[in-house]
């Protein structure tokens, strides 16, 4: 049986990842499969979009269960996250791109502030 040096790589990253870091990842999972959703509505390729829209959901899912309510701020994200699955959901029913670039929209701006995060905690500016 043949060793994929890269899977391998990828399987070490996550498994030696902080929790900051996998948070990121799953930030960069969500984008990349949205992206792929997009392609594929645009090409009309429909079980694809379908797959990689449950793709994006679930990883919003795995963020909405992590979410700790003793902090406020946690039912603001819940909030957010609530409205990315609505408009998920539309975006798989219409087969969408243009809600679908919604939605990453938004997912490219809280990376992007998570990254930000990850920074400053570092006290790397």
């Amino acid at each position: 049986m043949a060793v994929n040096p890269y899977a391998q790589y990828q399987n070490s990253k996550i498994l030696t990842a902080s929790p900051a870091e996998l948070t990121l990842m799953l930030y960069d999972g969500a984008i990349k499969f949205g992206n792929i959703a997009i392609a594929a509505m645009n090409e009309k390729d429909v079980q694809k979009a379908h797959l990689n829209i449950i793709k994006v959901q679930k990883i919003i899912g795995e963020f909405q269960a992590t979410l700790d309510f003793k902090y406020p701020v946690a039912k603001d994200f819940d909030n957010v996250y609530n409205y990315l699955q609505q408009r998920l959901l539309q975006a798989n029913m219409k087969k969408d791109p243009v809600i679908m670039e919604e939605v990453l929209s938004h997912l490219r701006s809280m990376r992007e502030t998570w990254a930000e995060v990850m920074k400053k905690s570092k006290g790397v500016e």
